[in-house]
């Protein structure tokens, strides 16, 4: 699998992203280990994470997800030659929640302990915390780079004129800097990050790792009517894009299958990579899930195929 720079970093990674959001949720921790090898044998060996993961299933208290790929670490060995991201900053209960520079240092300690890592490639704040001056959070990821526990940091969920002031704040001294951001982009929710986000991106030359690129499975074509997200874990998500631009979308994306012999999925996902400074997230429950996001990273899609996708997923 090919490999890119992510933004202004050193970091070297595969055009895809390998979202670990599912772990100890909807795929067991059994699987989750056995996924976490079929992938890394792949060249899949980008993946993301967080805290809160996944703090909503009944008998959890977040940090699921983190825990199960600090087993597969200590299992596997293969810590060094994985980028790893995880996030901090959504509510984990307790009054733990935020970016305060108080809570970041006790935050990334705990995220460390359940890694069984002592660094974090990519440390992001999950959403914009208002109460919490830029330069107070990015203040306290510098000092966190400058021990060695984290190597970059970045944003998620911020609104283009908060991402701005804190792209500003990290030109201060004795701040880090934001390198990538984590927005939800993908065909069918287009116009956020487009109208408003994009031209701070590409202002300040930032990567971009959207979340939910496959429109929580609209856009793997298995939701064409209501009664198929009936009863999902999702279904609620996915059942406002059953209408006519999400029917336009799956057409193209099918037409566009039909010709590339590419799964719809792998067909959406590639149209996100073609995107300026773009690697999308996507997560698997299935071994023919975790294959389409590794044929993605190596579909490149012509000229014509973009510009119907574009046409057809156009608000």
């Amino acid at each position: 699998m090919k490999t890119r720079k992510l933004g202004t970093t050193d970091l070297m990674v595969p055009p895809v992203m390998l979202g670990g959001n599912v772990y100890g949720w909807t795929l067991s921790e059994a699987d989750s280990l056995r996924q976490l090898d079929r992938a890394f044998d792949a060249g899949l060996n980008f993946i993301d994470t967080a805290d809160l993961y996944s703090r909503w299933v009944p008998g959890h208290s977040g940090g699921e997800s983190e825990s199960i790929i600090g087993k597969w670490f200590a299992a596997s060995g293969k810590r060094n030659r994985v980028v790893l991201a995880t996030k901090v900053g959504m509510d984990m209960g307790g009054g733990r929640v935020g970016l305060a520079a108080s809570y970041i240092v006790k935050a990334v300690e705990d995220s460390l302990r359940r890694l069984q890592t002592d660094y974090i490639d990519l440390y992001q704040s999950h959403q914009d915390d208002p109460q919490t001056p830029p330069e107070v959070t990015l203040g306290a990821y510098r000092k966190l780079i400058e021990q060695g526990k984290v190597r970059y940091v970045g944003a998620s969920n911020y609104s283009a004129a908060r991402l701005r002031e804190a792209m500003e704040a990290g030109r201060q001294p004795g701040n880090a800097s934001y390198v990538t951001l984590q927005p939800h982009y993908n065909m069918m929710e287009r116009t956020a990050y487009e109208a408003t986000l994009a031209p701070v991106v590409a202002e300040y030359g930032l990567a971009v790792i959207p979340y939910f690129s496959l429109a929580a499975g609209f856009l793997t074509g298995k939701y064409r009517k209501p009664a198929d997200a009936a009863g999902k874990a999702r279904g609620g998500m996915v059942g406002r894009y059953l209408n006519e631009r999400g029917f336009r979308v799956l057409a193209a994306l099918d037409e566009v299958a039909a010709r590339t012999g590419a799964s719809v999925a792998s067909v959406a996902l590639a149209w996100l990579i073609a995107r300026p400074a773009v690697t999308p997230i996507a997560s698997a429950t299935s071994d023919a899930q975790l294959r389409d996001l590794i044929a993605a990273a190596d579909l490149a899609l012509d000229a014509d195929a973009i510009a119907q996708l574009d046409a057809a997923s156009a608000a």
